[in-house]
């Protein structure tokens, strides 16, 4: 069942389509993540649906209810917000009992509520404390059990963890998928970031100028993008241009790139005719030595030689930056294996990729 459904909603600020005719909906107890640019409409969207902000058409339905005519605070909506808006001057149990005390919570029952959202988010014993007394990580957790304290039906978070060091925003990014797994909440995280948005959700949504450029399970997004903007936004790429040449019996499809290369691809994906994009993941793309012998060339594999430019060593990856004939770049990540993996600039290497993984756009 949906908890919430966006029917044909557009907000309009000008001329300018902020949101241009979405619908969406999510289903109780899921996650999931609006991912795109600054200025594509996923904040603007999430307004829309916490009742900050009118839609200029369009309904906004929780529970199966129209929502548009109710203020933010009578929609039953938890809110963690990207700078955490906890009131300097109240304690911890203070902050996360604010929602309950205006929503006509029993008093009798908020501080076992209180107590049971600390507990959830390992703040047990911290009650007494004061926002400043906290790290980022602490209050980011203070502002969860706030917008789960009051139970709500759809719990909205806008860029939950942007304000953290990277170190910390990787261990809370699994702290939080953990939390929200516990309690079942319905959940819309707004993120620029693909990592976080492919982590936390359930499903992805992918925003581009207004619209949905692509919905789909984290897997979908990735290895089967809807377009070229979905492929360059989301994971790293490599893009070639090219024309079709032909298709064999076997069901392998030839393109020459304007360099002359030939990139060979699976049938069974979109493919076009004249002036495409090919796309080809750095992680699908395995390097050998150009001095060892010609590797065995299948019907689908792709062997493009080529000379190494630079090496970045990345903890546990390697980024190669590999030189093509036409002065085209190919990024290959490797695993770093140790000695085994060195390749170094200069050196002439193949670069060997299978016919599934080219996406051609």
């Amino acid at each position: 069942m949906s908890v919430l459904n966006l029917k044909d909603i557009t907000k309009k600020y000008g001329e300018l389509a902020a949101v241009d005719g979405i619908s969406l909906d999510i289903e109780r107890g899921k996650v999931l993540s609006l991912l795109g640019p600054s200025g594509c409409g996923k904040t603007t969207t999430l307004r829309i649906i916490a009742g900050f902000i009118s839609p200029d058409a369009g309904t906004v339905e929780i529970g199966g209810k129209n929502v548009g005519h109710l203020k933010p605070y009578e929609r039953n909506v938890g809110l963690l917000f990207q700078d955490y808006a906890l009131f300097p001057h109240m304690t911890v149990a203070e902050n996360v009992a604010y929602g309950m005390r205006y929503r006509g919570t029993q008093t009798s029952e908020i501080p076992t509520r209180v107590s049971q959202m600390l507990a959830l988010v390992q703040l047990t014993g911290m009650e007494a404390r004061r926002p400043h007394q906290l790290s980022g990580g602490q209050q980011q957790r203070v502002a969860l059990a706030r917008a789960l304290a009051i139970d709500p039906q759809i719990v909205l978070l806008d860029e939950p963890l942007s304000a953290l060091d990277a170190k910390l925003r990787l261990e809370l990014r699994l702290e939080l998928k953990e939390i929200l797994r516990a309690v079942g909440a319905t959940t819309i995280v707004v993120t620029h970031d693909q990592e976080e948005a492919l982590t936390l959700g359930d499903e992805v949504v992918v925003m581009n100028a207004g619209k949905i450029a692509q919905r789909g399970t984290p897997t979908e997004i990735y290895e089967a993008p809807a377009n070229k903007f979905v492929a360059e936004f989301v994971g790293r790429s490599n893009w070639l241009h090219g024309s079709k040449r032909g298709q064999s019996s076997d069901g392998v499809i030839s393109y020459v790139t304007d360099e002359g290369l030939e990139i060979r691809t699976r049938a069974g994906r979109p493919c076009g005719e004249q002036g495409v994009d090919i796309c080809v993941r750095p992680e699908n793309i395995e390097l050998v030595n150009g001095g060892e012998p010609e590797p065995a060339q299948g019907p689908e594999q792709n062997v493009l030689a080529g000379v190494v430019l630079d090496v970045a060593p990345l903890g546990a990856d390697v980024h190669v930056v590999v030189e093509l004939p036409g002065k085209n770049r190919l990024l290959a990540i490797r695993k770093n294996v140790g000695r085994s993996s060195v390749v170094v600039p200069g050196q002439s290497v193949r670069a060997l990729f299978s016919a599934s993984d080219v996406l051609i756009f």
